[in-house]
Order: structure tokens, then C-alpha cells, then sequence
């Protein structure tokens, strides 16, 4: 139920009305006609799709900062619950705040929506330490890929009475075109907080370890990483894993931070044909996050997630000749059913590789700071090139992340640490 809730704002935030009204807002016209996408931040002129892009690295290289350092707190004294609640409350009323961005307001708009980003990702970390916990490796594939199905289709119903507002406003009276997306950013952060109330009741507070953690409070948690990562390096399969992991997510999270902004510069397509694309990327991704969860049973988990990454790596190259909206639409679809999977099957792989511990929380942080990490390179990465060329040239970075994360789960695949199989 907290992928339901959080879920929101991944679609309505990061997909899809956030960055086309964002692009609306900040992008000048003629008769139709683009005639700058050049914007001021306190002062510094940039293109407006790569200081998207910038501010959402900013936000993940945060996170990857602090959450060391919070785990290690939640850890120890047993209380992950309570800065789950606290990025959750922090990202929901962030989101609420973005009701006042408009285009005279468009630092309000970053400042807001990097704030909303960092009590997403942050809260994850708390969440994602959760499974090992509620779930036995037998059953983590399926309670993980529920999870995302959870998320999809309450995304998709937020979504829908969104989707009412921005392109029907005149059966609600409304006039005032800004309106309709700027009162979605309030109803995705009620719907975020509001849902969260039920995990929130039925999640297990955590239990307190006995040791406070080495170095203090402030290094602590970074004690607590070079810990983790003393155990993962001598488990060879678990390393080679992660850092495929580093290389592949810095290709998946960034084609869906970035995708509707590049439909709507590259391929020029309406609000209206962005949100069906997006919209058709999350029912598609329910299906695709079951399958995955299945066929990992059948094949491996890392099997599985091998043939999915090169099955991206043909997504970017198609990504790379479209042109047109209905190419468009079937790039999105086969988004869908590889998103939903590679997310779910990432994240139980690793809690089904990782050796038993109650430092669950510790584990996960390094897991999401490896993932965070490859956010920040990769959205950086993406918006610089688009910045000094084009967006479709920064997607030939995309391909390489994907290929070289191939070539090293490959590797993951023949190796053996003599803990678990995946």
C-alpha cells in the first residue's frame, strides 16, 4: 500500500503533468513557435530540460549523502519507521507547494519539486529495508513485484481524475489553464500522505540493536557502509551484481525521469498524447511486473534480468529513430513491460543475494545509494549532453550504460559466492 500511495507522484510528478507543464511554463513561443527554452535560475541562464535534469541529480546525490547516515540511526535505535513517515510527509507537502509554481515563480517550482524528489527517494530506502523483513526469499520476488503492481494501479487511478481536470477543465468551470495541473500537484500529495496512513499502521516499528553505531552518530552510518561492503566484497556474486546494478539503473531511471520531456521537445506531442503514452507505460507495467516475478522462478533472477537489460538497450536504440507519436506509443509499451519488472526483480534479487542479517536497513542504504548515484550520473550525464547537442545524442549515453551493465551481469551469472543463488 505504500507503493499505492507513493506511487502518485511517481507518475504525476517525475512522468508526466509536473514536466509537460513544467515545459509549458518555461519555454517561449511565437505563433506556435519555440522561440527560447532558455531559462533564468537565481540568475544562471540554462535550457530548461537540462535544468530538470540538474535538479533532479542535485536531489538524488543529496539523499545518497544523508541516508547513510540515517540508516545507521534507524538501525540502532530501531525507529526506520519514523523517517520513512518523515520523507513521506516532507515529499507529500512539497508536492501540495508546487500549487504556487508558475512561470514568474520557477525557482519556487525546482526548490519544491527537488524537495518532493528527496521524500521519495529517501522514504524508499526505509521502505525497500522492509522486505527481507516481511517476506521469505521464496516470496520475495512475488511480495516485491506486488508491490509495483500495487503502485501502477494506484498511480493510474490518481492519474485518470488528474487527467480530467488538465484536459477537460471547461465541465469543471475552470478557466484558468494552470489551474488544472497545479491543483493535480495537491492531489497527488494528499493521496501520498493520505494512503501511507495504512502501511504506516501495519509496518513493524523496527527493533533497536544493541551496539550504538562505531565513529558517532555522524560517521556512523558510513561506518556502517564500509561494514556492508566488507561483507559484500567477499561474496563475488553479490559485487558483480551491484555493480551491473550501478550500470543499468543509470539508463532505466533516467529514461523515466526524462521521457515525457523528450516527447514533448523532440517529438513535439500535446499533454493529451504524453499522458496516454505514460498512462499506457503503467497498466502495461503491472503485467510486466508479475511476468518478471514469474519467469524468475522458472529461469533465475539474474537470467531474467539479463535478457531484460538487452531488451533496453533495444529500447534506446528505437528511442533513438522515433519520430512520430505512434512510434512513440510503442517504445512506451515495451517500457511498460520491462520497467515494472527490472525494478521489482532489482530490488528482491538483491535482498534474496545479500547474506542474513538484521542490519537490514544498512544493506538497503547501500543499495540505494548505489542506485541514487547512478541517478545523479545519469540524469547529469543526459542533461549535459542535451545541453551542449540534443537530447536524442544524449541517448547514445543511455545505450552504453545498458550495454556495459549487460556485459557485467553477464559475469554475475557465471560467478558464485556460495551464499545464495538468485
Amino acid at each position: 500500500m505504500y507503493d499505492w500511495a507513493n506511487s502518485a507522484y511517481n507518475l504525476v510528478i517525475t512522468s508526466t503533468i509536473f514536466p509537460a507543464y513544467y515545459t509549458a511554463v518555461t519555454t517561449q513561443k511565437e505563433n506556435g513557435i519555440v522561440t527560447s527554452d532558455i531559462v533564468s535560475f537565481f540568475g544562471i541562464k540554462v535550457k530548461n530540460s537540462s535544468l530538470f535534469d540538474y535538479s533532479v541529480a542535485a536531489a538524488y546525490l543529496i539523499i545518497a549523502l544523508i541516508s547513510p547516515i540515517l540508516s545507521s540511526i534507524a538501525d540502532y535505535r530501531g525507529n526506520k519507521k519514523l523517517f520513512m513517515q518523515l520523507f513521506c510527509f516532507t515529499g507529500a507537502i512539497s508536492c501540495c507547494c508546487l500549487y504556487f509554481f508558475k512561470g514568474s515563480t520557477l525557482e519556487l517550482g525546482i526548490i519544491c519539486s527537488s524537495v518532493a524528489a528527496l521524500g521519495y527517494c529517501g522514504s524508499l530506502v526505509f521502505y525497500n529495508s522492509y522486505l527481507p523483513e516481511i517476506a521469505l526469499p521464496a516470496e520475495r520476488d512475488k511480495v516485491s513485484a506486488q508491490g509495483f503492481a500495487y503502485g501502477y494501479i494506484g498511480s493510474v487511478i490518481l492519474q485518470l481524475i488528474c487527467f480530467l481536470f488538465v484536459l477537460k477543465p471547461e465541465m469543471f468551470g475552470i478557466t484558468d489553464d494552470s489551474f488544472p495541473p497545479r491543483l493535480s500537484f495537491v492531489l497527488v500529495g494528499i493521496w501520498w500522505a493520505g494512503f501511507a496512513m495504512i502501511p504506516f499502521a501495519k509496518l513493524p516499528k523496527g527493533t533497536a540493536l544493541p551496539q550504538e553505531p562505531g565513529g558517532g552518530i555522524l560517521s556512523g552510518g558510513f561506518h556502517e557502509l564500509r561494514k556492508v561492503w566488507e561483507q559484500i566484497r567477499h561474496l563475488p556474486r553479490l559485487k558483480t551484481y551491484l555493480l551491473s546494478f550501478f550500470f543499468y539503473s543509470m539508463g532505466v531511471q533516467t529514461v523515466m525521469l526524462a521521457a515525457t520531456i523528450f516527447g514533448s521537445k523532440e517529438l513535439k506531442l500535446e499533454t493529451g498524447q504524453l499522458i496516454g503514452a505514460i498512462l499506457i507505460i503503467q497498466l502495461v507495467a503491472i503485467v510486466g511486473a508479475y511476468a518478471m516475478a514469474r519467469l524468475s522462478d522458472r529461469f533465475g533472477n539474474l537470467q531474467v534480468l539479463f535478457f531484460v537489460v538487452l531488451i533496453w538497450i533495444g529500447v534506446c536504440i528505437a528511442a533513438y529513430y522515433t519520430y512520430t507519436a505512434t512510434e512513440f506509443y510503442i517504445v512506451a509499451a515495451i517500457v511498460g513491460i520491462i520497467m515494472g519488472g527490472i525494478q521489482s526483480l532489482s530490488r528482491s534479487t538483491y535482498s534474496k543475494l545479500m547474506p542474513p542479517t538484521h542490519d537490514t536497513a544498512s544493506f538497503f542504504s547501500f543499495y540505494d545509494v548505489t542506485e541514487k548515484l547512478a541517478i545523479v550520473i545519469g540524469m547529469f550525464s543526459f542533461g549535459f549532453i542535451d545541453s551542449i547537442m540534443n537530447m536524442r545524442s544524449a541517448i547514445v549515453a543511455l545505450i552504453s550504460f545498458f550495454s556495459i551493465g549487460a556485459i557485467i551481469l553477464y559475469r554475475a551469472m557465471k560467478t558464485t559466492d556460495g551464499v545464495q543463488e538468485a
